[in-house]
Formats: C-alpha cells, sequence, structure tokens
C-alpha cells in the first residue's frame, strides 16, 4: 500500500494543526442535525481546500451543484473577492431556505446567488454562462451529465471538482449501487476526456480534480 495510512489520530493532526471551523459552521452543522437534515456537507479540510482552489485560480464565478444548508458555499464565498459570486443549485426548499439564513448569518447573502430546483434544468437555464470552477456535490448518479453540462461553461485553467468520488470504497465494489455505478462512470470519463486533466484525490471521501485544458 502507497502511502500512509489515515488514522483517526492522523486525522486529528491534520485537522487540528490545518483547519479552522470557526462557531458559525459549527452550528451549521449543528442546525442541520436538530432539523434532521442528513449531514451530508464536505468535512473541513475539503472546504478549505475548495477555498484554496479558489484563491490559486484566482476564482470569481464559481458554481456549485449541490447546496445542502451551505456549509461549502460559505468556505468558498468567504474567500472570494468583493466582486466574485457563487451561484448555488439546490432541488430541496427546506435546505435552501436553511442555507439562505445561513449566508445572511455569515454576512454573505450579496455574494450568494441560490437557485431551486432540479439542477440539470437549472444548468440548462445557465447556458452561455462562464465560471472559473465547478463544484458538484449532488445526486452521484447524474454526475456524467452534471459534467457534460457545465464542461463548456469554464474557462481554460479553470477547474471542475466533484466531491464523493471514492464512494466510502464502493467504486471497487463488484457490486455497486447506483450512486457508485455513477461515480465509477464519471470518474472514467474524465480520466480519459481531453478537454480535461484529472486526478482522484484520497482526502476525505475523494475528490476528483479536473484543470480544464
Amino acid at each position: 500500500m502507497k502511502g500512509v495510512p489515515l488514522t483517526e489520530e492522523l486525522y486529528k493532526y491534520i485537522t487540528d494543526t490545518f483547519i479552522q471551523e470557526d462557531d458559525l459552521l459549527k452550528q451549521i452543522v449543528a442546525d442541520a442535525e436538530a432539523k434532521n437534515i442528513p449531514l451530508i456537507q464536505v468535512s473541513p479540510e475539503t472546504g478549505k481546500l475548495l477555498g484554496m482552489f479558489i484563491k490559486m485560480i484566482g476564482a470569481k464565478n464559481v458554481l456549485e451543484i449541490g447546496t445542502l444548508t451551505g456549509y461549502s458555499t460559505i468556505w468558498m464565498a468567504r474567500v472570494l473577492p468583493p466582486e466574485g459570486k457563487v451561484t448555488t443549485l439546490e432541488l430541496t426548499k427546506a435546505h435552501a431556505d436553511e442555507a439562505l439564513s445561513n449566508y445572511k448569518k455569515a454576512g454573505l447573502d450579496s455574494r450568494i446567488n441560490l437557485i431551486l430546483g432540479k439542477a440539470i434544468e437549472s444548468l440548462d437555464s445557465l447556458s452561455g454562462s462562464s465560471f472559473d470552477m465547478v463544484f458538484i456535490d449532488a445526486d452521484k448518479e447524474n454526475c456524467v451529465n452534471y459534467f457534460n453540462k457545465v464542461i463548456d461553461m469554464v474557462r481554460p485553467g479553470g477547474l471542475i471538482i466533484t466531491d464523493n468520488t471514492l464512494r466510502r470504497g464502493e467504486v471497487i465494489d463488484p457490486n455497486p449501487g447506483p450512486g457508485a455505478m455513477g461515480i465509477i462512470a464519471y470518474n472514467k470519463l474524465v480520466a480519459a476526456d481531453s478537454r480535461v486533466e484529472s486526478l482522484l484525490v484520497p482526502i476525505d471521501d475523494g475528490i476528483t480534480i479536473s484543470i480544464v485544458k
């Protein structure tokens, strides 16, 4: 096995040393749990990494597919320049309402545009838009469809980043479920697509990073 197995102790070392999850972000997670909203937001280290990518490529316009309660949106919106904007797509109204409330608490509602509805349809409405970075964290069965919708919206040198691309290890299961099958198809697609250069990074549940050529 290559690399160092990530034990709980090593994970705690990483987060204690490098991650500054403030009280607002912690409260967003606590509120979601209290309201029986699924705790499927990104990990703090993934949130910070998304923000670092935005800084590295000088992103101003970011698209997020899958809002949930806005945890990842806030990580990204916080590091944007004053003229920057995150457009985020959410299917479930209760989740969207919670996210909008969280954006106001964070003082970031002017930098975030939340579109409610099916992501595929919302992406059609955004056709012709241009983004520096896209973060895909919605239903895994549609990841290939999302990629095909956004690839022409991202500038050369921009990023398409997809979460949960190890799918809790199901990507090597002999009988993967529908979500894992969607991720397997997605990873295969972006690994071979000549329009991007991609790599799966084993942070948290895996993120696949694609640089648009």
